[in-house]
């Protein structure tokens, strides 16, 4: 991404476009379903465009980005409507069948693990960016981090026993 762009809504549609799919996939890992995705990632594109902030570099507009994503997810999820609803059962296509098993598998871990899990393997953050993303100590990350692979192991050993 360059910075130096001449007319502010050409450059806000190519950042756009640029991390679209790194801020829904991380949406989606955090609200469990599509609509709430959608919705998160349209909140978070709005709020960029409406933003204050200037980035220092694209690692900055990066991490603004995340943040974003993952405090709208929480927003959702704290919601007294959301409390009061229903999951439906949603397809999602993926590429390769280990994946959507896995995806399933993932979305049984709590919140706060399936985060530090989407950062850590799918956008491949380092603790220490993690816990500035996060505003978490690295040592939380990297507890969280050990417990989330744990917990996942346990869910995957439960799957195949039976």
């Amino acid at each position: 991404m360059n910075d130096d762009c001449i007319d502010f809504i050409d450059c806000d549609e190519k950042v756009i476009r640029f991390y679209s799919d790194m801020v829904y996939r991380l949406a989606f890992s955090q609200t469990r379903n599509k609509s709430d995705a959608d919705d998160v990632f349209q909140e978070v594109f709005v709020r960029y465009i409406n933003r204050k902030t200037n980035f220092n570099n694209e690692e900055h507009r990066k991490a603004w980005l995340i943040r974003v994503t993952i405090n709208c997810a929480k927003k959702i999820w704290a919601s007294s409507w959301y409390k009061k609803t229903q999951a439906l059962d949603e397809s999602i296509s993926f590429e390769f069948d280990d994946e959507l098993g896995l995806h399933y598998e993932l979305m049984k871990l709590p919140f706060k693990y399936r985060s530090i899990i989407h950062l850590f393997y799918y956008e491949g953050y380092n603790i220490q960016d993690i816990s500035d993303i996060l505003n978490r100590k690295p040592s939380t990350v990297r507890t969280q981090l050990t417990r989330a692979r744990r917990k996942l192991k346990d869910i995957l050993k439960e799957e195949f026993d039976v």
